[in-house]
């Protein structure tokens, strides 16, 4: 028959599995859950073992902890370990190397991902982290109600990443999971829990049967708790996944025209696509456009800044304007405009939420449901729609402002020119100083933006440099301005932040730079391609393009001033092929040999050139150690207290309460009674009979009648267990001693009260174990030596003589 501590370990590996399951819609194949049932099954088996055996809870973990590492290594590692099982420093590099590869293949795919390494690692990992969390919670420390919290944990990743619409299945199954292991784990608590639903049980003749039986008491109260998760919810903003807020697996909420687009940071899957070894065709373009140079295909603009990072704001969308979109927000009739024709095919791989399009849009033929953002003119997919393998057709405006009209632009309006001026006051003074520097001599906006281009592109010293760290966190722009080097994504953070550090209304674009002409008339792009601009406002002109990063893109003619001492080049010689005529030089993938690329000597926008959401800091395993210790920088000073509640707890417990082992619960209640009191300030004397030390605590206690008369049954009971021949178990122990530590807390003072809850005199006891052990390991050790190793005990002779 299968014990109740190994019932308890089966129910904790199911609950963790059941949990799991919700990660299956996220990769394909899904073979990787029967890897992680086994690996799970064996770290689980070896927890029941130590227990067995019995190990101390510290080593039980330990070891749980070990053969867990031992597993991760032969499955992933084994070459790079000793005898395949045991991890070593290049082990170590091996598993970092696949993490960070396994992030990257995160943010690279869409929903469903390949199983790459990487991303099984993560996957595996992840959920024998969890495994081991819910062992311990659950089997280890007998406490499975926190166990829930992992469990939602593992859970909540799933929900968050699924694109999915039975999201409410894996709730289901790992609710399922979770409520067995309470079942298993607390019969006894169940059966109370149930009276609250069913009152006491009957037996024949209305006598009282007993509880009700556990297994009918769980199921009520699986099913309440259940109807109250389902049901709940409803009322809740949903919790759904991806880069976009959704409902269902979509954007908005509802079936309306209306919903919200959540601000999320793009960023993330663009840097992640920049430093691939391969440049991978992304789309496919054919346009009506006679300066293919011009052709930015714009995903999404970045209009809020928090001082770290840009990201855009939390907009309203609506359903697609049908025919000719509204005109671009500043627009004037009098700019001249041209509109063309762009059909984009996208390649089967590359699943985007946002649409690329040309800007401003004038109106787009695309299939599958798309949303349509006003504010920023894109078009973002609902119910998990995207980019992947679709051809769509989009009419946009080729705006030709010149010179003269964009130095004469009037104020914008006082709400858009408050909103896309405003900056952190973590922004440092240096990025406003500089912008003022460069823009001294300048006479109005325009003048200050074209400055401001030059300055990046031409006379501020600026290196176009994608293996540069610039870092990230409120001194990145400042960090970037000192050393002067980096890619798009510094480039136009930093033009932005300066044009509104000077009263400019500025935005972040996120999208597509122009790509290679082919021989077909087509327009490759690809992800090398991905590219970030500055969008300044100008009033009658609307949002327009700058182009700030040296050897990317191509600057706008009309940022070239007719003054003859303009430094700009000319904008019919971009700074990247521009001709419409087919390349003969290869591109940097073919040209870049496969030794070359291994020594990283290609040409690459390096994720690390980015600026992440995080601040500047170590990597992954230095954040692990200082988190380590920052946790044992809280826990140790706690562990006294930590100590004497596991004390106090297996004392009172509810074992020893039959006839025969009633003597070492009483004697234990006795003890915890005597540290409760050494806690609040009366220490123990050992030489006293157990009636005098009861006096004694209550004269010293200053103890009211009700708590003295406590203390006193407990002394009874123990001289019973003492004297009697068969000592009879005496109900009431528990509560006597709980009764007594109430009464002397109320007596002690606010700082007798702290002491005794966190710096507990009572475990000094942990000192006399530690030294009554390696005391008698100490004998052990000398008892096995040899006779004549032993040391000799010499006595002073003797004077007399016989």
């Amino acid at each position: 028959m299968i014990s109740g501590q190994a019932r308890l370990t089966l129910t904790a590996w199911a609950a963790t599995l059941l949990a799991a399951c919700a990660l299956l819609p996220l990769v394909d194949p899904p073979l990787w859950i029967l890897q992680a049932a086994i690996v799970l099954a064996v770290q689980s088996g070896v927890g029941a073992a130590a227990r067995r055996v019995p190990l101390a809870r510290a080593l039980t973990v330990a070891a749980q902890a070990l053969v867990t590492v031992m597993l991760l290594t032969l499955l992933f590692a084994r070459e790079h370990a000793f005898a395949g099982l045991i991890p070593g420093p290049e082990a170590l590099r091996f598993f970092s190397a696949l993490l960070e590869q396994g992030g990257n293949d995160v943010g690279r795919y869409a929903i469903p991902a390949p199983l790459t390494d990487g991303i099984r690692l993560m996957l595996i990992g992840g959920v024998l982290v969890i495994g081991l969390l819910v062992d311990v919670l659950a089997v280890t420390l007998r406490s499975a109600a926190p166990a829930g919290l992992p469990l939602l944990a593992l859970y909540s990743v799933a929900a968050g990443l699924s694109d999915g619409g039975v999201d409410w299945l894996w709730f289901l199954l790992a609710a399922a999971g979770y409520l067995a292991l309470l079942l298993t784990e607390g019969r006894d608590r169940l059966s109370q829990w149930g009276r609250v639903f069913a009152g006491t049980a009957r037996g024949p003749g209305g006598r009282p049967a007993g509880a009700v039986a556990p297994v009918r008491t769980g199921r009520r109260i699986g099913a309440v708790a259940l109807g109250i998760a389902l049901v709940v919810p409803l009322g809740l903003p949903a919790m759904n996944g991806g880069l976009l807020d959704a409902t269902g697996a979509g954007v908005g909420s509802g079936t309306g025209g209306g919903g919200t687009i959540s601000a999320v940071n793009p960023l993330v899957s663009l840097r992640d696509s920049l430093n691939v070894e391969e440049d991978r065709q992304v789309l496919s373009v054919r346009s009506e456009t006679a300066n293919a140079s011009d052709l930015y295909l714009r995903i999404v603009s970045l209009d809020d800044f928090d001082g770290t990072t840009w990201k855009p704001s939390k907009r309203s969308i609506t359903t697609v304007p049908e025919g000719t979109f509204p005109t671009p927000a500043g627009l004037g009739t009098e700019i001249r405009r041209t509109e063309i024709g762009t059909t984009v095919s996208t390649a089967d791989w590359y699943g985007q939420d946002w649409l690329p399009m040309p800007y401003p849009p004038s109106g787009v033929s695309v299939k599958g449901d798309w949303r349509y953002e006003p504010v920023g003119m894109t078009l973002v997919g609902d119910h998990g729609q995207n980019t992947r393998g679709l051809t769509y057709e989009v009419r946009s405006l080729e705006v030709q402002p010149t010179p003269e009209q964009l130095a004469g632009a009037p104020e914008p309006p006082p709400a858009l020119r408050r909103e896309y001026t405003e900056l952190p006051e973590s922004l440092p003074a240096v990025v406003s100083r500089t912008a003022r520097e460069v823009t001294a001599d300048a006479d109005n906006a325009y003048d200050q933006a074209v400055k401001l281009q030059e300055y990046f592109t031409l006379n501020g010293g600026f290196e176009y440099d994608t293996e540069v760290d610039v870092g990230s966190g409120s001194q990145a722009i400042a960090r970037f301005l000192r050393d002067k080097q980096g890619f798009c994504v510094h480039f136009s953070f930093a033009m932005a932040s300066m044009a509104r550090s000077l009263g400019i209304p500025a935005r972040v674009a996120v999208g597509f730079a122009p790509g290679t002409p082919q021989a077909d008339g087509t327009i490759t792009v690809g992800l090398r391609d991905a590219h970030a601009w500055p969008e300044l406002y100008f009033e009658g002109v609307g949002w327009t393009r700058f182009e700030p990063t040296p050897t990317r893109g191509s600057v706008p003619s009309y940022t070239v001033p007719e003054a003859p001492d303009s430094t700009l080049p000319d904008p019919a010689r971009p700074s990247r092929a521009t001709t419409s005529e087919p390349s003969d030089a290869p591109s940097p993938s073919e040209s870049c040999s496969t030794e070359r690329r291994r020594l990283g000597a290609c040409e690459s926008e390096s994720p690390q050139a980015a600026l992440p959401t995080g601040d500047d800091g170590p990597k992954w395993p230095a954040l692990l150690a200082w988190s380590l210790t920052g946790l044992a920088a809280l826990v140790l000073p706690l562990t006294p207290m930590l100590w004497r509640m596991r004390t106090r707890a297996v004392r009172l417990g509810a074992h020893g309460r039959s006839e025969a082992d009633v003597a070492p619960y009483v004697l234990a209640v006795w003890e915890e009674l005597s540290d409760t009191a050494w806690d609040h300030g009366i220490p123990p004397d050992e030489s006293l009979t157990p009636r005098k030390a009861a006096d004694r605590i209550v004269r010293l206690g200053h103890l009211d009648p009700a708590a003295a008369a406590s203390v006193h049954r407990v002394a009874d009971a123990v001289e019973q267990v003492l004297y009697a021949p068969r000592p009879r178990p005496t109900a009431g122990l528990t509560e006597d001693v709980r009764r007594v530590a109430a009464a002397l807390r109320s007596r002690a003072g606010r700082g007798a009260r702290l002491r005794a809850v966190f710096t507990p005199r009572s475990t000094v006891r942990v000192v006399w174990a530690v030294s009554a052990r390696w005391s008698g390991v100490r004998e052990r050790a000398l008892a096995m030596r040899p006779t004549w190793r032993r040391p000799s005990t010499w006595r002073k002779p003797s004077r007399q003589q016989g």
